[in-house]
């Protein structure tokens, strides 16, 4: 088995944990809501000073050490930030791919970066991306390490994501021996994310604080 993957694929979330109706999807839709305009708040300088700390958790990681294939998102908005992640994957030699997103099929593609400040352009939603057309897809099984977004997070893995579904279908269906690692702030991790049928549990949640190996 590749460097960095975990011995076993995802298990889905017990379903004592699971919420069935509308019900879990009001208290989701609130929760995203309040953490997200939290994190909003932050300024800038709050943003890139706990980023960098971030990023410090994921790079001394031993899984990242061995791993060949990172495949992360690239930052929007007031996420935490990625880029400097990105760099310290192609100065270590690392293969490293981002998504793109394919709304046709709702599914993400993992396109190669090589150069981060000439191939981003705005793409859906205007996140940053490289165009498809120009780039190498990598083969999402060869894919050792998976950089989540998300919203909102817990301790056990739960993670709340932005309501799309894309980064789910891409770890159930794509890349399902793929190490999961979450990044978020502090302020986005709660007791209890309440989780549905088809939301995959992150393996580490990284923040500024804490690097938390999650209870499966």
């Amino acid at each position: 088995m590749p460097a960095g993957r975990p011995s076993k694929p995802f298990l889905p979330p017990p379903l004592a944990r699971l919420e069935p109706g509308r019900a879990v999807d009001q208290r989701r839709n609130e929760l995203r809501r309040r953490i997200l305009a939290r994190r909003g708040q932050m300024s800038a300088e709050e943003r890139r000073t706990k980023s960098i700390l971030i990023t410090g958790r994921f790079l001394a990681m031993p899984e990242f050490k061995r791993a060949g294939t990172i495949f992360t998102y690239i930052n929007f908005r007031s996420e935490v930030e990625t880029l400097s992640l990105a760099d310290k994957c192609l100065q270590l030699g690392k293969r490293l791919c981002v998504p793109v997103t394919l709304t046709a099929g709702r599914r993400l593609a993992a396109c190669r970066l090589t150069n981060p400040e000439d191939e981003l352009r705005p793409g859906y939603c205007q996140i940053p991306e490289p165009d498809i057309s120009k780039t190498e897809c990598i083969a999402p099984r060869e894919i050792d390490i998976v950089v989540l977004p998300g919203s909102v997070f817990d301790r056990s893995g739960g993670r709340l994501g932005y309501g799309g579904g894309y980064y789910d279908r891409f770890l159930a269906l794509e890349a399902p021996h793929a190490l999961r690692v979450g990044l978020a702030f502090d302020l986005q991790i709660v007791d209890e994310v309440p989780l549905m049928a088809h939301d995959i549990r992150l393996q580490y949640l990284l923040s500024e604080s804490a690097t938390r190996q999650c209870n499966e």
